[in-house]
């Protein structure tokens, strides 16, 4: 008994005088816009540190963290001194989220103070030109939600994202129309005015050249001025695309109108007092402008091929030559800010066009963000930006060096497609410019009756413009407006929308018109609910209660009870009566989501996260997150899904990644992937009905690719195979333009229920891809109305199917019928119908519609869902009893329907 108490006592003495265990120190990587790990379990008096290994700013923001801003090397700590639950989010990049959960002590001793550290490695590197920097500070934008619209040299160029339907890159400043449009002098500051090099270089005081007004900055007049220095005379001048006048006809000062006169300034300023040089040039260019009275106003002019070019051309680059040895050439700063409450969530800043030799570029973030960057604008050109979330959202600087006439487009281009680099006088770029200015300018917006024939007339900037050839020679457009009317053959008649299909459809057609304004709300946007069986617009729910924000897409329940819809501009699904439009709920579901589908076998929603690197599962009718679903790996880059689609048996779903350039196959019950390559910047999926392959229309890539999602179900050449990319531009020269019909920029692109046909919507070439999916190959073109977007399928009634498609800049909505006669033959396909989306006296709406009516046309839902896996279970009612029993039995209607 005496051992057994003298053990049990040294088992004491041992238990008091044992060290306490030790806290330990867990470490989580910052990568890829992802925390790595996670999620993770300690105890309490445990610590975390929180690294950032990734290129970009980024904080660990939540609860009792609060961390600094974290610059790439820097690092965070935290001492957990409680048992709970720690949830934190990074307030740069919304979907990335982290949780803590801290179990019991690890040790009886008393609970210290909570402690925070923050660190930095001992000489940080700036992340280099071109590379986001997102912060709370830094920067300089102009007065309100806007910024400059014009720098010179160190005076920055800024632009604000937005909601805005008018503004998405926002200037502050209205010009020609809107507010996407930023110019910019690169001056040069000669050395002799400086005592030290460029690298902390005092610029006060500095004689600028090519400054406009004392301070540097050119705003108003000044600001068109730089564009062309006799604007106010052709305000009034309309300039048609069927003639062709002569710049002596303008009633314009050609010295003026080709920006000759500021040539002339800008020289007398780069060359010394006396220079023999400077009188020379000034005879010359106004010889150069007493040449071009004579030369069309809507066609470029090549310099060489006029008499004076043999001097002037090389005289201008003799100046040049002496401006790059005595001159300092500075660049301009382009700010990018992506801030509350003018933007609702996160947006990306990609470059889209810039001069080949411009540093800094491609210019990109890692992934959607909120906060400030900035890039370098290094060469004369054109820069073009966009926002890879929504890529409709663009803005675009032109960089001008005042020693050439015109405006500088630059002498080869980069654009962020098919790894271009082509001459700035390339089709492709006429392209999207003239794009850039129908998207960003409402005025340039499809406004069709539904009375009498309208007449569409876009404007352009009526500025000079220097281009260059594929063999290096300068080409000088004297106007931008009279060279892409007469380019794209504008102004064009649209005819009456109102084109009823001659059969009616079965059920009704909700259109997302999102680019609408409303009285009482400041975020635009409605849902738009079409009667297929006469085609009016029955109502439109714009949500102002709840100031509903940029609506993207929507789907329906199994019982026809809701719509649900996304708001793609901001962290929520909405969810509203489909038959009286009564808000019900509303959910936040994570950054930017864009598309919404319902699983078959359980009904729960599955929205996609734009803006994040998941999509989210959520409880039928919207009223609870179920589950998250990664489609990317942890610590890959963030994806981005944009349009999914499920297929009807609910075993898979394929996201189309606008940040990975790739897509990823979702094995729906265990929430496994897989990732398949696609092309450039895929955006939105299709299916056949056997859920066999998908299709990925590649926004960017001008293409479709086809991926099998079981075995080989692809054709190429009558073979079966994984893979197959479809080529859009198949009879498309980007440098010389198209020789047949093509597809550019695709977005939506469903399968008919049957499968029998593909469509594409293509917003660059406003028209509609035919592709027949039992071969994959292209089959026609239809037409369809500027910035042509969303399709999907109803019933006809009477058997067959309509394609119902959108357009983002017009207010009308058309309707395709992909086999007239039912023979199964889809080369017959054609638009059987238009008809307006603005709405009438006998609408309902829940608000007043203050402007743009019907426009802004992107997703689209037809009710009853007709899609296999879908059209088996809609309910049975007086509208849903029309379908056939082969629409209700798409693929197995053979044994389903006698």
């Amino acid at each position: 008994m005496a051992g057994a108490v003298a053990l049990a006592l040294s088992g004491l003495v041992l238990a008091v005088t044992a060290p306490a265990a030790s806290a330990a120190t867990h470490p989580v990587s910052i990568r890829n816009l992802q925390y790595n790990p996670a999620s993770m379990n300690v105890a309490v008096g445990d610590s975390v540190t929180w690294s950032n290994d990734d290129s970009v700013i980024h904080s660990v923001t939540g609860g009792p963290l609060n961390s600094p801003d974290l610059d790439p090397g820097e690092n965070y700590s935290f001492t957990f001194t409680s048992a709970g639950t720690f949830d934190y989010r990074c307030k740069f990049h919304p979907d990335m989220t982290g949780t803590v959960v801290v179990g019991g002590s690890s040790s009886p001793s008393p609970t210290p103070t909570p402690t925070s550290t923050s660190t930095s490695s001992p000489t940080p590197t700036p992340p280099p030109t071109g590379t986001s920097s997102p912060a709370p500070s830094g920067g300089t934008g102009g007065d309100g939600e806007g910024g400059g619209p014009v720098g010179v040299g160190p005076l920055p160029v800024s632009f604000h994202l937005t909601d805005n339907q008018n503004a998405w890159f926002d200037t502050n400043t209205n010009l020609f129309g809107g507010r996407a449009l930023a110019v910019a002098e690169m001056p040069r500051v000669p050395i002799s005015a400086t005592t030290s090099s460029l690298p902390g270089l005092n610029l006060d005081g500095l004689p600028l050249i090519g400054e406009a007004t004392g301070d540097g900055g050119l705003l108003g007049g000044d600001a068109l001025g730089a564009l062309n220095g006799d604007l106010p005379g052709l305000d009034e001048f309309d300039y048609d695309g069927s003639d062709a006048p002569l710049i002596g006809d303008l009633g314009v000062d050609p010295l003026k109108l080709l920006g000759l006169d500021s040539t002339k300034d800008a020289i007398n300023k780069v060359l010394p007092d006396g220079d023999p040089r400077a009188k020379e040039a000034a005879t010359l260019l106004d010889q150069l402008s007493d040449e071009m009275e004579d030369k069309p106003a809507n066609a470029p002019t090549t310099l060489d091929d006029l008499p004076v070019g043999a001097d002037l051309l090389p005289l201008l680059e003799d100046i040049q030559k002496y401006a790059e040895t005595n001159d300092l050439e500075l660049p301009v700063t382009a700010n990018f800010d992506v801030s509350a409450p003018a933007a609702a969530s996160a947006h990306t800043v990609t470059g889209l066009i810039w001069p080949e030799k411009a540093k800094g570029f491609p210019f990109d973030q890692g992934g959607a963000f909120v906060g400030k960057t900035s890039v370098q604008l290094t060469e004369p050109g054109l820069y073009a930006f966009a926002c890879k979330v929504h890529p409709f959202m663009l803005g675009a600087i032109v960089v001008d060096d005042p020693l050439t006439p015109g405006l500088d487009f630059g002498e080869k281009l980069r654009v962020n497609s098919r790894s271009l680099n082509v001459p700035s006088n390339a089709d492709i770029i006429a392209e999207l410019v003239q794009k850039f200015f129908n998207i960003t300018t409402p005025g340039n917006w499809q406004r069709y009756s539904d009375t009498e024939a309208t007449q569409w007339n876009p404007s352009y900037p009526p500025a000079p413009i220097l281009m260059n050839t594929s063999d290096g020679k300068q080409e000088l457009v004297p106007s931008l407006d009279a060279y892409l009317k007469n380019k794209f053959n504008t102004p064009k008649t649209l005819p009456a929308a109102n084109k009823k299909p001659s059969v009616p459809g079965v059920g009704e057609v909700w259109v997302d018109t999102q680019f609408e304004k409303f009285a009482g709300k400041s975020k635009p946007g409605a849902a738009t609910k079409i009667d297929a069986s006469d085609w009016t617009v029955e109502r439109k729910v714009a949500l102002p209660q709840i100031n509903m924000n940029n609506p993207h897409n929507m789907w329906t329940d199994r019982d026809e009870k809701y719509i649900y819809q996304t708001e793609w501009f901001s962290d929520k699904l909405d969810v509203f009566d489909r038959k009286t439009g009564e808000f019900i709920r509303q959910i936040k579901v994570g950054p930017d989501p864009s598309h919404v589908m319902t699983r078959t076998d359980t009904d729960q929603l599955h929205v996609a996260l734009n803006g994040g690197g998941a999509v989210m599962e959520l409880a039928p009718g919207g009223t609870g997150i179920d589950r998250r679903i990664p489609v990317q790996a942890a610590g890959d880059k963030i994806a981005h899904p944009h349009a999914h689609w499920m297929s009807g048996d609910a075993k898979h779903m394929v996201t189309p990644n606008v940040n990975t350039y790739d897509s990823t196959i979702v094995d729906i019950p265990t929430g496994g992937i897989r990732k398949e390559r696609t092309g450039e910047l895929p955006i939105a999926t299709g299916m056949t009905p056997d859920g066999a392959k998908a299709y990925e229309a590649n926004f960017l890539g001008g293409s479709v690719s086809c991926i099998s999602i079981k075995e080989d179900a692809c054709v190429d050449g009558g073979t079966k195979t994984h893979y197959k990319e479809i080529d859009l531009w198949g009879d498309y020269d980007p440098v010389k333009g198209a020789t047949g019909d093509f597809g550019g920029l695709p977005i939506q692109l469903p399968v008919t229920p049957d499968g029998s046909a593909l469509l594409v919507a293509n917003t660059l070439t406003s028209n509609i891809t035919v592709i027949d999916p039992k071969t994959d190959k292209i089959v026609k073109y239809l037409p369809c109305d500027s910035g042509c977007h969303g399709i999907n399928f109803g019933a006809k009634k009477g058997g067959g199917y309509y394609g119902y498609v959108s357009s983002k800049f017009s207010n009308a909505m058309s309707v395709v019928d992909v086999d007239p006669n039912n023979d199964g033959d889809i080369s017959d396909a054609k638009v059987v119908g238009r008809m307006l989306l603005t709405g009438d006296d006998n609408t309902k709406m829940d608000d007043k519609i203050t402007g743009y009516a019907g426009m802004g046309g992107q997703g689209v839902l037809a009710v009853p869902l007709v899609y296999n896996g879908w059209a088996q279970r809609v309910p049975g009612n007086a509208v849903n009893d029309q379908l056939t029993c082969r629409q209700r039995n798409p693929i197995d209607y053979e044994s389903k329907c006698s």
